[in-house]
């Protein structure tokens, strides 16, 4: 039975990613700092359900603390590590910069060394479609050129890519990076705005759609961000022998070292979406339109192509069945 370590259990993606690799038959251990940036008992709710699996034991654990990080890897030694701990939000980041650089530069560090010395098969980790920033070339592809982040959030996520390509070339660690695009569903993260319009409309209260409603976002399903995931984790990395060191294609290189965009490649309007969720609870939204936020991009569009032909991903459910299913577990977890 091959172990996992999952940083970021207690958190949307980590809780799904821990549930299916225990599915699959994987030894699980989930570490998370349960911190307060949003509802804490959402998070340890989400590790009871883990709880109920024979094989997973969670480590309530800071990976920005380097001697104990270090310690876990000396004890544990993980044969595949999954990165999703992080100081998550873009909007947060501009008024609280300091979590990002503890969390995703420190804590990311620490992963890495603990990878490094703990001679780790494979090392995925999650990036962000934020990295993508100023960029207005769509679809976004991993070919494409992400060197003008929007935030502090993009920033750390752009940094985490060029310090797992460093370590991939110095120590021959496999490290596969995935550009997750706008991530939902159920159990997920109150500060996103499928999350944030579900409880505003329920409560009758407004709703804020900034750039005037005009955005729109590559929606992709938690279950097909974890599908894609699992998937990527047994692909490790072999370096690519046709990588060119005068034109480098940056989502490759030489040493075992890979970026994967991980999305739905079929973006929706952010009033279709609100229309599907309105549908959805039988109400209809007070919206109040404002202009675009600092930080925010109008429109994301992951093409998937490396995805699709690498492991075989391919999304399979919609905005409309996944807001569905949305909708049906917060009435439930929320009793309503």
């Amino acid at each position: 039975m091959q172990t996992v370590l999952v940083t970021g259990a207690a958190g949307f993606i980590g809780f799904h990613t821990c549930m299916r690799l225990l599915h699959d038959g994987y030894h699980v251990i989930g570490l998370d700092n349960i911190n307060s940036y949003y509802d804490v008992n959402l998070k340890l709710d989400r590790l009871r359900q883990i709880g109920k699996g024979q094989s997973f034991n969670f480590i309530k654990m800071d990976i920005s603390d380097r001697e104990v990080v270090k310690e876990l890897f000396r004890k544990e030694k993980p044969y595949y590590v999954i990165n999703l701990a992080a100081q998550a939000g873009v909007r947060y980041s501009i008024q609280n910069p300091y979590p990002y650089v503890d969390s995703n530069m420190v804590g990311f560090m620490n992963v890495l060394e603990g990878c490094r010395w703990g001679g780790v098969r494979h090392l995925v980790f999650a990036s962000s479609s934020s990295v993508y920033g100023a960029n207005t070339s769509i679809p976004f592809s991993v070919d494409q050129n992400v060197d003008h982040p929007l935030s502090l959030y993009a920033a750390t996520k752009k940094a985490n890519e060029l310090m797992a390509h460093a370590y991939s070339s110095l120590y021959n660690l496999p490290c596969t990076g995935l550009r997750l695009f706008t991530v939902y569903g159920p159990w997920g993260r109150p500060d996103m705005s499928y999350f944030t319009f579900t409880r505003s409309i329920l409560e009758g209260k407004p709703i804020d759609v900034f750039n005037y409603g005009d955005m729109k976002r590559d929606f992709t399903y938690i279950d097909d961000i974890v599908g894609g995931t699992v998937k990527v984790l047994n692909k490790i990395p072999q370096g690519n022998s046709g990588w060119d060191a005068a034109i480098p294609r940056p989502d490759s290189s030489y040493a075992p070292y890979k970026i994967y965009n991980i999305g739905n490649n079929a973006p929706v309007e952010l009033m279709k979406m609100i229309e599907i969720l309105e549908d959805a609870l039988g109400k209809k939204a007070i919206i109040n339109y404002l202009p675009l936020q600092d930080g925010d991009v109008k429109t994301t569009f992951a093409n998937i192509d490396d995805l699709i032909s690498d492991v075989g991903f391919k999304p399979s459910v919609g905005i409309q069945e996944g807001i569905m299913r949305f909708v049906k577990w917060y009435k439930d977890y929320y009793h309503i």
